[in-house]
């Protein structure tokens, strides 16, 4: 295995500066490529009362998620975190969200501004539905943590483990330190610089998104996932019918996939995650697939630019560095699994959880200019006996609203045998 250490951990010792990959995600709240933050969703078979609610939501402003991003003090230097408690106010509607309408509600929790530089960085939402349960939102910004970090966030809070942040003061002096670390390491990178070059993956052509992504989950057996693997596992099932989804929308072989690979060590919830690519045809099985990313999974890994130490891009002003790492881990698709989630929350507290799903969505595409090679998105986790799936589709052209994006889902797992339930 590689060495991840520049993308997944702080490898100067400082714990509370961002790494090359959380700044990316801060600059894409700019406006500088396409903006992204973690959404999980939970739905109980009964009511949540408010104090569950509101004791969980002063749990997360006291943990890891309640944190901003301090801009240094000396050029060079890496911004930093520092503890907050300020949040958004928990909300909790007192109209019942339709089931049949339940995502987009849950698509409007998500159109947030969580840009931890300005503003809090995460919000939490509520909703009763109409057959008497309740819906769940939490939405925090990429730069915080990535959905493992978001659903430990949420685990710990619930069972009352408070990792709290600690603040410790910031002199003039650790700034001038840190600037020193980061170009002592880019020095040392740039000694390196051709043969990382000979990893380059190739670049694909990002197309302009107009629109709003169009969004489906649903919930799968996972005996019945499980037994359709054949000869693979249920993550190259997982490529193989996210392929096929994009497959039927139009988008040409080979099928290229970006796949994060969780390379953490500890329970942290901050970004841990580079990406491995993968090209899938039609020709492939869940078995293939098993092979191909095996070996991706062998090669050096991508989380920021290839062919440059990323270290610099820490160096550079805010909009050469954002515009030189646009596109960085974007193919045809990204397939996220997510795995199984803790056991803890097989319940939302004393409520019995009936659906979890976790995914990235993409806020205020609305109002910004953006382009991205990602056609499709997936996101696969294991809640209970059910694998859910989260498709976030881009491509308008492939994907031209949500009734195209689900008549594809269903069509590729009604030709594997895999009865779904929509949300």
């Amino acid at each position: 295995m590689d060495d991840l250490g520049d993308t997944t951990r702080d490898p100067t010792g400082t714990g509370d500066r961002l790494t090359v990959v959380d700044e990316l995600f801060l600059y894409r709240h700019r406006g500088a490529g396409l903006p992204s933050v973690m959404q999980g969703l939970w739905r109980t078979d009964d009511t949540i009362g408010a104090p569950l609610l509101i004791s969980l939501h002063d749990a997360l402003s006291q943990g890891p998620l309640g944190r901003r991003v301090v801009l240094p003090r000396i050029p060079g230097a890496r911004p930093r975190f520092e503890p907050t408690v300020a949040s958004y106010p928990l909300r909790y509607g007192t109209e019942p969200v339709a089931t049949g309408d339940l995502l987009t509600w849950a698509d409007e929790q998500a159109d947030v501004d969580v840009d931890p530089s300005r503003r809090p960085g995460w919000a939490l939402v509520a909703a009763p539905l109409d057959d008497g349960g309740t819906v769940v939102s939490l939405v925090c910004s990429h730069v915080l943590s990535d959905a493992r970090g978001l659903i430990t966030a949420v685990a710990d809070a619930l069972a009352g483990r408070l990792d709290t942040p600690v603040s410790t003061p910031h002199a003039r002096g650790a700034d001038l330190k840190d600037a020193a670390r980061v170009v002592r390491r880019v020095a040392a990178g740039l000694r390196h610089v051709r043969i990382r070059r000979t990893a380059r993956t190739p670049r694909h052509t990002p197309l302009p998104v107009r629109s709003a992504a169009r969004t489906a989950i649903v919930d799968v057996d996972a005996a019945a996932w499980d037994g359709r693997v054949a000869g693979g596992t249920a993550n190259s099932l997982f490529l193989a019918v996210t392929a096929g989804v994009a497959r039927r929308a139009g988008v040409p072989d080979p099928i290229d996939i970006s796949v994060p690979v969780d390379a953490r060590d500890t329970g942290t919830v901050a970004n841990g995650v580079t990406m491995a690519a993968v090209a899938a045809t039609a020709a492939d099985t869940p078995a293939s697939l098993r092979i191909k990313a095996s070996t991706a999974y062998r090669q050096p890994r991508e989380g920021a630019p290839h062919g440059i130490p990323e270290e610099i891009l820490q160096l550079m002003p805010d909009r050469l560095a954002a515009r030189l790492a646009r596109g960085a881990g974007e193919r045809d698709l990204l397939c996220s699994n997510i795995g199984r989630t803790p056991e803890l929350l097989d319940t939302f507290g004393p409520h019995r959880c009936v659906g979890l799903a976790l995914r990235a969505v993409h806020p205020g595409l609305a109002d910004v200019q953006v382009a991205t090679a990602t056609r499709l998105s997936a996101y696969l986790c294991r809640h209970r006996d059910v694998y859910t799936i989260a498709f976030v589709a881009l491509d308008e052209h492939a994907f031209p609203d949500r009734a195209a994006l689900r008549a594809h889902v269903d069509a590729e797992l009604a030709a594997r045998s895999l009865p779904a339930h929509h949300w």
